[in-house]
């Protein structure tokens, strides 16, 4: 028996005034009080009670230990309780961890529904553009795009990111819109600077069943995906946008998608975490909440039929 197990049986003893009913109490036999408490004398080296066949009494060591362990006993009783409501009561901390992209065009709206709706946890956010490992960084959950995240962890899909290249209708009516990828060379275009790489990154198209890449130069490179879309939105450029930052623009008509026979994708948005049992009500209420709300969005993505509604632009590309 361990010793907070001996110690426990040890203080209801003391508090009952009796093996049998600490015995009684903690749902042991009456053989394995005694031999608990036997046990945490001889590691302490002093008796603890006196004991005849009609009474037990503390002796004056074991008072001392009863005055000094009934505190932290009490202490862990609590914590105990509290770890043990985690699972009945939606509340307490909750570590999350996402890329920066995803934060005000996908996540911020949800992580504010499931605080207005759950007030009592208390959402602890960090926004990383590098891929978070759950266990090193101590989060609960976290969200990645692109390709599966592994290690282990429990990965569910949201939605789909394509890689749609789209422009202003500003932009289109100055400089005409691209009707090929190589005509892209000759238009003002944004890139996108890789916070984990430093380095730009590659346009990408399906041609075919196939999948190629194109370095397209940038007359204006950011390494924020919301702040690229806005530069698409004012006319500076066209962009390679991703679908949870272009979908809803498109839909209103403030962005035009353009070369959309040639549109992919570029994996998915995951929602991951460790455990799928005994998970603390508040992490699994989270998971099942942003599930609900973001498995199959259309706001983050355009269906095959939107895809093949976009206009067709047959003005001469020129460049800015």
């Amino acid at each position: 028996m361990n010793g907070i197990r001996s110690i426990t049986v040890f203080v209801r003893a003391a508090t009952l005034g009796s093996l049998r009913g600490a015995a009684i109490d903690q749902g042991i036999s009456p053989q394995a009080a005694s031999h608990a408490v036997m046990q945490l004398e001889k590691t302490l080296g002093v008796r603890l009670f006196h004991r005849t066949t009609r009474r037990l009494s503390l002796t004056e060591e074991g008072q001392q230990l009863l005055e000094s362990v009934q505190p932290a006993l009490t202490m862990l009783s609590c914590a105990l309780d509290d770890v043990r409501r985690s699972k009945e009561e939606v509340s307490g901390a909750l570590r999350v961890s996402a890329p920066r992209a995803f934060g005000l065009p996908v996540l911020w709206r949800y992580f504010e529904a499931f605080q207005q709706r759950y007030p009592n946890v208390q959402l602890d956010v960090q926004f990383d553009d590098h891929f978070t490992d759950l266990v090193t960084d101590r989060a609960e959950v976290g969200f990645r795009g692109g390709p599966r995240p592994s290690g282990g962890s429990i990965a569910r899909r949201l939605a789909p990111i394509q890689l749609i290249v789209c422009a202003s209708p500003e932009y289109i009516a100055r400089h005409g819109a691209p009707r090929s990828i190589d005509e892209l060379v000759q238009h003002r275009c944004t890139g996108y600077r890789r916070a984990n790489t430093g380095k730009l990154a590659q346009w990408q198209f399906r041609v075919g069943d196939e999948i190629v890449y194109r370095d397209v130069p940038a007359a204006i490179c950011v390494n924020d995906t919301e702040m690229e879309t806005q530069a698409v939105l004012s006319g500076l450029g066209i962009g390679q946008l991703g679908s949870f930052n272009a979908a809803t623009h498109i839909r209103s008509g403030r962005l035009i998608a353009l070369l959309t026979e040639h549109v992919t994708e570029y994996g998915m948005i995951y929602i991951y975490y460790r455990h799928r049992t005994e998970q603390p009500l508040r992490v699994k209420t989270f998971i099942d909440f942003m599930v609900e709300h973001m498995a199959g969005n259309r706001d983050f993505f355009l269906d095959p039929d939107e895809l093949g509604a976009a206009p067709s632009l047959a003005s001469p590309s020129r460049a800015g």
